[in-house]
């Protein structure tokens, strides 16, 4: 919505006041079989659809109040429901929304939502109801995103950011920025447009740069947080290279905690990837086991030693596995140099057969891996901890807040430059529309708005 104008805003505005005069329907529970169905119904038609459908009038039924009804076609009865009754605008979506419980079969459920159809509701688009309560002013884009994020956690640090999210955690830490931003653009067009004011401060371009310089550091903090924080959300992609028969195999299904990669004494047995998901105290990796790196002349070995080098490249963290009752040898001492220049853990192999090198030593075929799993885990404590803080939950929030500290940055070079204060509240407007995009709020007129209402009454 970024430089929206007065046009685009009226077709905006008449866009939602149509969206809304259509009534939605769909099933909100796994489309499955089970003990109970929801299907839910948000509009100004869903009370009526209801009544129509049961016969039951609720035209005057109170809302946050359930309602035995039963479901008919025609004269015959469908099923015997509860009815769910949330009034607008104290609902999810912010309009009349009803939601019926009916008995979890397949066939009656959609049996249930085909009558609602027929009755005159439409089927809701994926995400309608919470773009209905976004639209609304229910929550604002980033509190959106949590629900869907809550909906697709796989651990308890994406459930727990999820559930932050939902309570307008990313809202809260935007809020300092936003009003110090908005505070800095308004006592400047303050003295540009009203300059006969002698109780308005004048801010000089000494006052302004520390506050401007010191925002860029709260904002790139946040942002390093959040970068931080989605590694461990995401999971790291590990990728575990040696070369042939040190080990890697064994690794991998250790850490999995089951016989995924086929382990057998003859060097060169993977030949292809082999992948997994593991999670140690929170920390999930993304593990994929490669092909033993070696000089081959097995054009099948070739090609699984080529992805291996490939895998490397996309890798967040390699484990370099090394035989540690061996001396290195010349393909060790290639793999090291290699990998020299990626976050990286070395770790000595076989220490049941005596290792002789000092260093992180495993037994992997005995599932002796501590000393492993202690240093990746120690390897991310400043993300784990910036997981489980409040922060920028995805990439389009950490593009705006980079997009709002690029702007920030561009208007302190042009502070530094000397340029007019009027021509540095360009840069400032794009880093405070930016900022806004975050939790979806408007652009350029919301900032007007904003300054004109700290003038005093009358003004």
């Amino acid at each position: 919505m970024q430089g929206v104008d007065k046009t685009s805003t009226i077709i905006m505005g008449n866009w939602r006041d149509s969206m809304f005069q259509d009534t939605i329907a769909a099933i909100a529970t796994a489309d499955a079989m089970g003990a109970i169905s929801v299907i839910r119904i948000s509009g100004s038609d869903a009370i009526q659809i209801v009544t129509d459908l049961t016969g039951k009038d609720l035209s005057d039924a109170k809302g946050y109040t359930i309602h035995y009804a039963t479901i008919k076609e025609g004269n015959e009865s469908v099923d015997e429901v509860l009815v769910s009754l949330f009034r607008a605008p104290k609902s999810y979506t912010g309009e009349d929304v009803v939601e019926i419980s009916c008995h979890g079969g397949v066939y009656i459920t959609r049996k249930v939502l085909s009558l609602i159809l027929g009755a005159g509701a439409r089927m809701a688009r994926r995400g309608e109801f919470t773009e209905r309560a976004f639209l609304s002013g229910k929550m604002d884009l980033s509190q959106a995103e949590g629900i869907n994020d809550l909906i697709w956690a796989k651990d308890e640090i994406n459930a727990k950011s999820a559930i932050h999210s939902l309570k307008g955690s990313v809202a809260k830490l935007m809020r300092s920025l936003e009003e110090d931003l908005t505070q800095i653009i308004s006592n400047i067009e303050v003295n540009i447009d009203y300059p006969e004011y002698d109780d308005v401060h004048q801010l000089t371009e000494e006052e302004i740069l520390p506050r401007a310089e010191k925002w860029i550091d709260d904002i790139h903090q946040i942002i390093v947080t959040a970068q931080q924080s989605a590694v461990i959300k995401e999971g790291i992609n590990t990728v575990i290279l040696g070369r042939p028969n040190v080990g890697k195999s064994s690794l991998l299904n250790a850490l999995l905690e089951e016989d995924k990669a086929i382990v057998t004494d003859v060097a060169g047995t993977t030949r292809d990837l082999v992948e997994g998901t593991v999670r140690l105290s929170g920390i999930t990796l993304n593990l994929i086991d490669t092909a033993g790196i070696r000089k081959s002349d097995d054009a099948i070995e070739q090609i699984g030693i080529t992805k291996s080098l490939q895998a490397l490249e996309k890798a967040q963290l390699v484990i370099v596995v090394l035989d540690g009752s061996e001396e290195l040898t010349e393909e060790d001492q290639e793999l090291l140099e290699k990998t020299k220049n990626y976050n990286r853990i070395v770790v000595y192999n076989k220490k049941d057969k005596d290792s002789v090198h000092a260093g992180i030593s495993i037994s992997a075929i005995q599932k002796d891996i501590t000393e492993l799993t202690n240093a990746i885990v120690e390897k991310y404590q400043s993300e784990y901890i910036a997981a489980n803080s409040d922060t920028l939950n995805n990439e389009r929030q950490i593009g705006y807040a980079l997009q709002a500290e690029q702007a920030m940055r561009e208007a302190v070079n042009a502070l530094h430059a000397g340029m007019e204060l009027d021509l540095v509240t360009i840069d400032l407007e794009k880093a405070w529309t930016a900022l806004r995009q975050i939790t979806g709020k408007a652009g350029k007129e919301d900032l007007l708005d904003e300054i004109f209402s700290r003038f005093c009454l009358g003004k």
